[in-house]
């Protein structure tokens, strides 16, 4: 449903999901079909800082506005470029109180969000001029709706990416990517499983395993090839993989919105929901599992129920055997 309550003419748009990559990721089709209804209008995206990659070359946005979240002392000049631009209509994607407040930050005309049904923090909801409840059951869809009722009538399920940049070597053979760190805790897959994973391509399939991760943060796994990256480096080494293995993050729903082919393995989130959305992925997730969105700090016992010869059976099955 349509709201009613919208501007008469929206000539300004002003889309508000901060981070991080993977819900940016799944909001990109909402403000395209946003554009693509109003094609007239111009789009700003505010967006964390780190993040601003993903949106680089975007041809659905025509501006991008930074907000520097750690840094309290660059909120006022960050209100002061928002409302440099008038806007008719602001869309809170996030949910969040801070979400919320900066698009009230931004003074336009309206402000939709989500319902109650969905909204991730309730106070947000007082931000809002309208809001609307949704019936979509994945995060990607609860958008498309929330874009349909700020006024989208022509909903587009495209993910425009730039392609990257390279940033290290990567081999020369074809190779299977992965990202082995999440979030949260629980929704990573126990290091040990990644080393025997990575001996199994090698040995029967003649694969490398490529971890990728932030400088720093890659964890030292026998049998597995590491590669630093920026945004621009996990893009560029995304689109290169021959196929991707992933958890419950950024990475994943990237290689998802690419287009690529994987294994996506679950614990305690419900893949109905936040599962890789595009692309061709078999999810794997154990018939017991707990589904719950707390920050777990330890692995998930549902995590580790799924072996490295489940997910080397379902890569095997995309990939033939050498002869």
């Amino acid at each position: 449903m349509v709201n009613s309550n919208l501007p008469a003419a929206v000539s300004s748009i002003l889309v508000v999901r901060l981070g991080a990559m993977g819900d940016i990721i799944h909001a990109l089709p909402a403000a395209a079909s946003l554009k693509h209804s109003f094609p007239r209008a111009k789009v700003t995206w505010v967006v964390e800082k780190h993040w601003v990659p993903l949106l680089e070359g975007n041809g659905f946005v025509d501006r991008i506005v930074v907000f520097h979240r750690r840094e309290p002392s660059t909120w006022a000049a960050t209100r002061q470029e928002l409302r440099s631009q008038k806007y008719d209509l602001a869309v809170d994607f996030q949910g969040l109180i801070k979400s919320a407040l900066i698009a009230h930050m931004s003074a336009p005309e309206k402000i939709v969000g989500y319902g109650r049904g969905a909204v991730r923090e309730r106070p947000a909801g007082w931000f809002y001029s309208a809001r609307t409840e949704v019936s979509a059951v994945h995060v990607v869809e609860k958008g498309l709706e929330l874009a349909r009722f700020a006024g989208a009538s022509n909903l587009v399920r495209v993910f425009p990416l730039p392609s990257g940049k390279a940033e290290q070597p990567l081999p020369s053979e074809p190779f299977v990517l992965a990202s082995p760190l999440a979030g949260w805790t629980s929704k990573q897959w126990p290091l040990e499983y990644w080393a025997r994973l990575a001996e199994l391509l090698k040995d029967r399939l003649r694969m490398p395993l490529v971890l990728d991760g932030a400088p720093g943060t890659i964890p030292a796994i026998p049998h597995t090839l590491p590669h630093e990256s920026s945004v621009q480096g996990l893009l560029h080494v995304t689109r290169k993989a021959a196929v991707v293995v992933g958890v419950d993050s950024g990475p994943l729903h990237l290689a998802a919105a690419l287009g690529k082919s994987g294994v996506a393995i679950f614990g305690p989130t419900d893949p109905a929901r936040n599962g890789p959305y595009g692309g061709d992925f078999t999810v794997l997730r154990h018939p017991g599992s707990h589904t719950t969105h707390r920050r777990g700090k330890v692995i998930d016992p549902s995590m580790r129920a799924i072996t490295p010869e489940q997910v080397f059976q379902a890569i095997e099955t995309a990939i033939p055997c050498p002869a």
